[in-house]
C-alpha cells in the first residue's frame, strides 16, 4: 500500500465499528490511528433504517469524529434510482423515508393507507414488519409499481446473532409478486457509482461480508480487508471473493496493516 497521505478507507458500520449500536472494543482508538497516518476514513452501511443523523450520533458515540460527508448509505443509492416527482412506497423505515424525500420523490410508509399507489416500491431493513404491511407493498407491485431494493443482505448481525435482513424482506415481495427487484445498496452498481462520486476510488474496504463489502471493493478495484466481528467468523470455509487480509477485528486489522503502537 503506499504512504497513505491520499488513501481513503472505507468502513462498514454493522459487525465492523459496532454490534446493535454497541462500539466494539478499541474501534475508537484503532480508527484515530488510521485518521492520524494521513488517510481519509469513510463509512457505508447497508442498514437502511436509521436516518443519517442516527448514524452520525452513534459514530460520536463510538469516539469517531465522522461528518455527513463521510457517510454512504444504501437508502442513499437507492434515492439515486428515482426520479423527483415520483410516488414511492417504502417497505423499510425513516432512513428510507428520508432518502426519498431529500431526493424530491413523495415518500409514504407502507401502513399509511390512504396514501394512494405508487410508482415505486422502496424496500429495506423493516423491524415493523407485518403482514398488512408486506402484503401491501406486493399489491402495489402487482398493479405495476416497480421493485426497488436497498440492499439483499440476507442477514443483520446482532450480539444474539443474524437475524433476517433488509433481503429477506425483498425476496418475500419479489416471491409473492414474480418481480425481478433492482437493488442499490452493497455490492450493486449503483453503490459502486455512489462511491466512485462521492470518495473516488478508495484503498480499502473493510467489511465483515464477502458478499457485500468484498464484492464492493472488488467492483472498485481495492482491497478488501475481512474482520470477524460481524457475520463472517473465524475458522469460516472457502469465501468469494477471498479477502486480501483477515482480522478479528479492526483493532487487530490495524495493528496487522500500519503496525503496533
Amino acid at each position: 500500500m503506499s504512504d497513505g497521505h491520499s488513501e481513503c478507507w472505507l468502513f462498514d458500520l454493522d459487525g465492523v465499528v459496532w454490534l446493535d449500536g454497541e462500539p466494539i472494543p478499541g474501534v475508537a482508538s484503532a480508527i484515530g490511528r488510521v485518521v492520524a497516518s494521513g488517510r481519509r476514513v469513510a463509512y457505508f452501511t447497508n442498514n437502511s433504517f436509521p436516518r443519517r443523523a442516527d448514524h452520525l450520533a452513534k459514530l460520536r458515540r463510538a469516539g469517531l469524529d465522522a461528518g455527513d460527508s463521510d457517510l454512504l448509505s444504501s437508502p442513499e443509492a437507492a434515492a439515486g434510482l428515482c426520479a423527483a416527482g415520483e410516488r414511492a412506497l417504502v417497505l423499510g423505515g425513516p432512513g428510507v423515508l428520508e432518502a426519498l424525500a431529500a431526493r424530491g420523490v413523495v415518500a409514504f410508509d407502507a401502513g399509511d393507507e390512504e396514501s394512494g399507489e405508487g410508482d415505486v416500491v422502496v424496500v429495506g431493513l423493516d423491524p415493523r414488519l407485518d403482514a398488512a404491511r408486506l402484503a401491501r407493498a406486493a399489491r402495489a407491485v402487482t398493479r405495476g409499481a416497480r421493485l426497488l431494493g436497498t440492499n439483499d443482505d440476507a442477514t443483520f448481525p446482532t450480539p444474539e446473532g443474524p437475524i433476517p435482513g433488509g433481503g429477506a424482506l425483498l425476496a418475500a415481495v419479489a416471491y409473492a409478486t414474480g418481480a425481478t427487484p433492482v437493488v442499490a445498496g452493497k455490492p450493486h452498481p449503483p453503490s459502486v457509482e455512489l462511491t466512485i462520486r462521492r470518495l473516488g476510488l478508495p484503498a480499502l474496504v473493510v467489511g465483515d461480508r464477502p458478499s457485500t463489502d468484498g464484492a464492493l471493493a472488488r467492483g472498485l478495484g481495492c482491497r478488501f480487508a475481512l474482520v470477524h466481528s460481524g457475520v463472517t467468523p473465524a475458522g469460516h470455509g472457502p469465501l468469494d471473493p477471498e479477502p486480501d487480509v483477515e482480522a478479528a477485528d479492526v483493532s487487530e486489522l490495524v495493528a496487522a496493516l500500519l503496525g503496533p503502537e
